[in-house]
């Protein structure tokens, strides 16, 4: 077959993900994942920016809530599991959505490697007690010195978790909810304490003033802010299988957007007004606990609930690395972006066992190998941060271009400051916070790119072999590599809304199309191509 667009493909995926998220749950699937960031970000931050730690987080997060928005809008409107790569593909065509695809599973496997290490960290937090030095189990091979301890439990982290996920995303979630409920009355617990008995303004000022970092440790500290707020698009992943999407995702994700922010630069504040920023860069792996137990008063019992916490917050956002991976690949194969074999879902469990084995194995692979390296929270933390950004920079390019290519879907949620303009004889809401959005990723990109020796080698490396596995895939199976493939959308976009019982927007779409054929037809023009 030609290097064309005339493949047809069916209008529709099939729908056999079952719909068992609830409000609650796709609010926990977002904070499972974002909340749990700054346990790992905070003593990687505040080691690289030192005393302008809460600059870094301030101007990661004012970024963050403008993807955070950007995410809104495009799950509340198009409620399938993809996220952003769905968004791209269908904003850009095939080929950007498969290189939007490649770049955020980098960052979900990632996800499950460094949040299942971070856990890990805290759970090692308990080992003194016990009499136990987690520094002493220490491998030698040569010049690589492996703590094969923590090596271990985080292993043990990721096998629980693909178990977790093959018997249902129902039991997945409410393994969230329970831990992620607890987990926000504890950090609230914290940093009110924190605030009110230990914090001291002149400590944070002097940090300030005399630890500021060089321009290249605060670009470096800003870009690692970043990977305290990557996760929100889990909330559009778990579209698919989320109650009435299009009603729920505006209220979780906005609610979740400033929960994250609030949490991350308090934590921030309130971390170099209470300790000095050495003493955070010598806990990369414990930060918040650390933090807690210098407060005075409930110090001695605050120091291991929270990092008893930690180590089940950062393990629950392992989790929501494994679902996201898990759904993006298998929207993925839907679309024919990759292979069929991993569009099967277990006629028992109803969740796609082959993709949260096999991109779940990656994710230990890549924590493996980071081990090896002499910092395996730092190098995973470089990788990640790639993966995100790259990923939400193409993301805000679809939003525009969907504002202008598909006019006509519903959408329960837009994001703030739009222009009306005119386009096609159609008056469209310009978003000139996406704009804004652009920028702010594309400046950290620059950052991750510029700072992090292994992100800018290892980061392109990945895309680049998913782009040859593209080729020879789309190739081997006669398929155009550098157009798309034709999609009735239209008819797409309408199944998806009535499998979602999202029946008031899908008679509000049906209406629009029927609009704007009758006006075609009295102009004399003939109906788009579909």
């Amino acid at each position: 077959m030609n290097d064309n667009t005339d493949i047809v493909t069916p209008s529709q995926p099939t729908h056999e993900l079952r719909r068992d998220i609830s409000v609650w749950g796709s609010y926990m699937w977002g904070y499972a994942d974002v909340g749990a960031d700054i346990y790992a970000a905070l003593g990687l931050v505040i080691a690289a920016a030192q005393g302008a730690a809460s600059l870094a987080f301030a101007a990661a997060g004012i970024v963050y809530i403008m993807i955070g928005f950007a995410y809104t809008e495009l799950a509340s409107a198009y409620p399938i599991a993809g996220g952003g790569q769905y968004f791209a593909l269908r904003g850009l065509g095939d080929f950007w959505g498969f290189v939007t695809g490649t770049a955020l599973l980098l960052d979900y496997t990632i996800d499950i490697a460094l949040f299942s290490v971070a856990s890990a960290g805290y759970v090692n937090f308990f080992l003194p007690y016990f009499g136990i030095d987690p520094t002493h189990f220490i491998l030698t091979l040569g010049s690589l010195k492996i703590n094969y301890l923590w090596l271990t439990e985080s292993l043990i982290f990721i096998f629980f978790l693909i178990w977790l996920n093959i018997i249902g995303i129902k039991e997945s979630s409410l393994f969230n909810e329970v831990i992620g409920a607890f987990d926000i009355f504890i950090e609230s617990s914290v940093i009110v304490f924190g605030f009110l008995f230990a914090w001291k303004p002149e400590f944070l000022v002097q940090q300030w003033q005399m630890s500021f970092p060089t321009l290249h440790n605060f670009m470096y500290g800003s870009s690692l802010g970043i990977i305290s707020f990557v996760g929100l698009e889990s909330i559009s992943q778990a579209a698919q299988e989320t109650k009435r999407p299009a009603t729920i995702i505006p209220r979780t994700s906005v609610t979740l957007i400033f929960t994250v922010f609030i949490f991350a630069t308090a934590f921030s504040s309130l971390s170099l007004g209470v300790l000095p920023w050495q003493t955070f860069a010598e806990h990369i792996g414990d930060p918040i606990a650390t933090l807690a137990h210098a407060i005075p008063y409930i110090g001695l019992i605050a120091g291991p609930v929270t990092a008893l916490l930690g180590a089940t917050i950062l393990l629950i956002s392992a989790n929501s690395g494994v679902m996201s991976a898990s759904r993006l690949t298998y929207s993925m194969s839907e679309f024919d972006l990759i292979t069929r074999w991993f569009n099967k879902v277990n006629p028992k469990y109803k969740t796609p066992v082959r993709t949260i084995v096999v991109f779940s194995g990656i994710g230990i692979i890549e924590m493996l190998l980071s081990f090896m390296t002499p910092q395996a929270m730092d190098t995973l933390g470089n990788m990640y941060a790639f993966g995100a950004t790259l990923g939400y920079l193409i993301v805000f390019i679809a939003l525009i271009r969907l504002r202008f290519s598909d006019p006509y879907t519903p959408r329960p949620y837009k994001m703030p400051l739009n222009i009306k303009m005119r386009y096609k004889d159609r008056t469209i809401d310009f978003p000139v916070l996406a704009i804004f959005g652009f920028l702010g990723v594309g400046t950290i990109l620059f950052e991750v790119i510029l700072t992090h020796k292994i992100g800018r080698i290892a980061g392109p490396i990945w895309v680049l072999l998913g782009l040859l596995y593209f080729i020879y895939f789309r190739k081997k199976n006669n398929m155009p590599v550098t157009k798309s493939i034709k999609r009735n959308w239209e008819a797409h976009q309408m199944d998806v809304l009535t499998s979602a019982e999202e029946f008031d927007l899908a008679e509000e779409y049906r209406l629009a199309l029927k609009e704007r054929d009758e006006k075609l037809k009295r102009n004399g023009q003939t109906k788009p191509e579909k």
